[in-house]
């Protein structure tokens, strides 16, 4: 039987797409934060870093790698134990949280690494020739000229954890994901894929919208 457009549009509709938003912003905010001291550390310890350390380096790396190497769907499975450890149940937006931050502080990471590595070694030399220190030249000199691409990549980085919330929407993380294939796939109501669409494309748009114009301010 199918859900009729307008209640769709009222009540799962707009309920599934604030769970969306919750999703979205949440694991961004934290593996944001996670991503950047994993930059930082990365980017300060590498081999021609401000404090090379050839374990540390080598061992975040390879956790970063390897966590970035599952695909998102399976790391969603294997974490469900440590995701009921920490909010208590495995099912529902806030487990979803979990996952999600998770797949995404490494990819973060690299982005905010690649980003603070093309900043030129002129202005670093620069720094230290004045006598800064070496978090002046890490948040005053790499960060602040970094800034631009940094913006520019998280906001791809946030795309991707909407992907993700698709996804995780599939095995009952709720949000649009899930309307989808209950309300739409199951059920084959065309209507309702077609609505769960146009709105992803929506926010997609409004994300790039905001990131563009956040790195043309910046630039």
């Amino acid at each position: 039987m199918k859900t009729s457009l307008y209640t769709y549009l009222t009540e799962i509709h707009g309920e599934a797409l604030v769970q969306t938003l919750y999703m979205i912003i949440v694991p961004t905010i934290v593996a944001t934060l996670l991503g950047f001291i994993m930059a930082i550390i990365l980017v300060v310890t590498k081999p021609k870093g401000l404090k090379p350390n050839k374990t540390v380096y080598s061992i975040l790396g390879f956790i970063v790698n390897t966590v970035r190497s599952f695909p998102f769907i399976i790391l969603l499975v294997a974490l469900r134990p440590f995701t009921r450890l920490i909010v208590g149940t495995s099912i529902g937006e806030t487990a979803a949280i979990v996952p999600i931050t998770i797949a995404a502080a490494p990819f973060i990471a690299r982005i905010i690494e690649n980003a603070l590595n093309e900043v030129d070694e002129g202005l670093i030399e620069a720094a230290k020739s004045f006598g800064a220190t070496k978090l002046q030249i890490i948040f005053k000199v790499i960060v602040k000229e970094a800034m631009p691409s940094l913006v520019s990549g998280i906001t791809l980085s946030v795309i991707s954890i909407l992907g993700c919330t698709a996804m995780a929407g599939a095995v009952g993380a709720g949000g649009l994901g899930k309307v989808a294939i209950t309300y739409g796939y199951q059920r084959f109501d065309d209507s309702v894929m077609i609505y769960v669409v146009i709105t992803l494309i929506v926010i997609v748009q409004l994300i790039q919208s905001a990131g563009d114009y956040s790195y043309k301010k910046l630039k």
